[in-house]
């Protein structure tokens, strides 16, 4: 092989002399890569605490503590405690609240308790799921952003074959290169945004499990204290 043609087929070279929309192509999937790889290391570390301040929290509930102090607690610590913190003072506060009002049954101030953590779950699994939909959009298009670059230098490619009189493997060899490093760099942001999606949807699917059953033991909890108190 002549040693210029292997050094003009170097990735560099190719990225540089590629031809204006297939540098664009480039360029979007190497921003999209990096800022795939952004958020999975941040939803890698937020999930990691969310689960170990779950456990916590569930291994100091279930102890038998005094539900009153973990209230008080959890309310002046609001901002730094978890998802499941806040789904507990939530519902304590909505139950605290309606157990004050006349009138009101067992029932309607279990219902009231419920929707309040509802609520709260929601917004807390609506945190949890932030920037997922943003892997995904990554994990879907980017193949395809890859291949318009490849379909474009291969047509580039071809075209310039028609002002020369013989065609040479040199001579198309560098737009087939081109289009070829596009769809590489296509997979290789759509990769990662698959795999941290797919892994993360299940780590918060847990999770919101977790969360559900919290609330439905706790209810019981209130329930069988609001019967007593009744």
């Amino acid at each position: 092989m002549n040693p210029e043609f292997g050094q003009n087929l170097s990735v560099l070279h190719l990225v540089l002399q590629a031809s204006l929309p297939v540098q664009v192509v480039m360029a979007l999937l190497l921003g999209a890569s990096f800022m795939s790889w952004w958020f999975i290391f941040v939803k890698w570390f937020a999930l990691k605490r969310a689960r170990r301040v779950a456990d916590r929290f569930e291994r100091e509930f279930w102890a038998g503590g005094d539900i009153n102090a973990m209230y008080q607690r959890v309310s002046a610590e609001r901002d730094s405690v978890g998802e499941m913190e806040r789904i507990f003072e939530a519902g304590f506060r909505e139950f605290m609240k309606l157990r004050r009002q006349a009138g009101l049954t067992v029932n309607v101030v279990i219902d009231g308790t419920r929707r309040a953590m509802r609520a709260t779950y929601q917004r807390e699994l609506d945190g949890l799921e932030s920037h997922l939909s943003f892997l995904a959009t990554v994990g879907s298009v980017s193949p395809y952003v890859g291949l318009f670059g490849t379909v474009w230098g291969i047509m580039i490619a071809f075209m310039g074959l028609s002002s020369v009189a013989q065609a040479t493997l040199a001579q198309v060899a560098p737009g087939i290169a081109e289009a070829l490093i596009a769809t590489a760099m296509g997979l290789f942001a759509a990769i990662p945004a698959v795999i941290g999606y797919n892994r993360y949807t299940h780590d918060i699917d847990r999770l919101a499990n977790r969360m559900e059953s919290f609330m439905e033991e706790f209810s019981n909890i209130l329930q069988r204290q609001a019967t007593k108190a009744a």
